[in-house]
């Protein structure tokens, strides 16, 4: 809820939900949807929309003083943003992390802290784990891994992902006849990521027609927007229903993988790394609401 107060307070001072996204990190269409959310919850609106302008209501000025109040008693609870860091922050990203949720965190992290150098090192997911206990890395991006984790590291869940079936945009028929019909350019298998399609695959009973196996969700995406097969990928950081690719849901339970945070424990004793962890929160829970308000 401390997020939709801000979005609401920044709605407040820009008069625009179009300005308070460029201020946040966030699109237009999440900032319409933080706000309608904490005025459904409220009971009441808060702002008058004409056209792009909005502006506050007589119930929307009385709450935006509570607002103020409340913020102002969460940011001096994290002790404000005045420290920053000396050292370099050392993040890794599986690559469709890095491609939509770590520059619109890292965009917002920014305006709080300007001169904090991240270095940011792509790996899949095993790779990251590996290096995160290895103390190579403050914190990774990754997929929840299948083993247990170090006592000195924890997990932070930002979304759970779902998986969704692609092909090329003018394909037809049914996920099965497209499995049986079409080549089929499999997520692969040995990551964290592909094992789950290989489960439902099974669990399924489809028989698939393989003609090549990656651990690369975005490259997966343009080989079959190019018409090279289908496939079967988590499609929400991957942009699929942005892409110009047909896009079908999956039958029988909802398949997902879990992406979050690996931290180590003394790590998150740094405000300023903490600071990014939020940031990457946020912008994840911007992601699904986005997503959401596009179905």
């Amino acid at each position: 809820m401390i997020r939709y107060l801000r979005t609401f307070a920044t709605a407040a001072q820009t008069a625009s939900f179009s300005a308070t996204g460029d201020r946040l990190g966030l699109t237009q269409s999440a900032v319409s949807t933080q706000i309608k959310r904490l005025e459904d919850d409220l009971g009441y609106t808060l702002f008058d929309r004409a056209g792009k302008s909005v502006a506050l209501n007589a119930q929307g000025r009385q709450a935006l003083a509570a607002a103020e109040r409340i913020l102002d008693l969460y940011d001096s609870l994290k002790g404000g943003h005045a420290r920053v860091a000396s050292t370099p922050i050392a993040i890794g990203a599986i690559s469709t992390a890095q491609i939509g949720l770590l520059p619109r965190a890292l965009r917002a992290f920014r305006d709080a802290y300007p001169g904090v150098h991240v270095n940011v090192l792509p790996g899949m997911s095993v790779q990251l784990l590996s290096q995160i206990d290895a103390q190579e890395l403050d914190a990774a991006v990754m997929i929840k891994p299948n083993l247990g984790i170090p006592k000195d590291l924890k997990w932070l869940p930002l979304m759970q992902e779902p998986y969704v079936a692609i092909a090329p945009l003018r394909s037809r028929g049914t996920l099965d006849a497209l499995l049986r019909t079409l080549p089929f350019i499999r997520y692969n298998r040995r990551s964290y990521g592909g094992q789950p399609v290989d489960q439902f695959l099974k669990r399924q009973r489809l028989q698939v027609n393989d003609i090549m196996e990656l651990d690369e969700p975005a490259v997966i995406l343009r080989m079959v927007r190019e018409g090279l097969g289908c496939a079967i990928l988590p499609g929400l950081l991957a942009g699929v229903r942005g892409e110009r690719v047909r896009v079908l849901d999956l039958p029988g339970p909802a398949l997902h993988r879990e992406i979050g945070v690996l931290v180590r424990q003394a790590a998150l004793k740094d405000p300023v790394l903490k600071a990014l962890v939020d940031s990457l929160t946020v912008q994840a829970d911007a992601l699904v609401d986005e997503a959401e308000g596009a179905r």
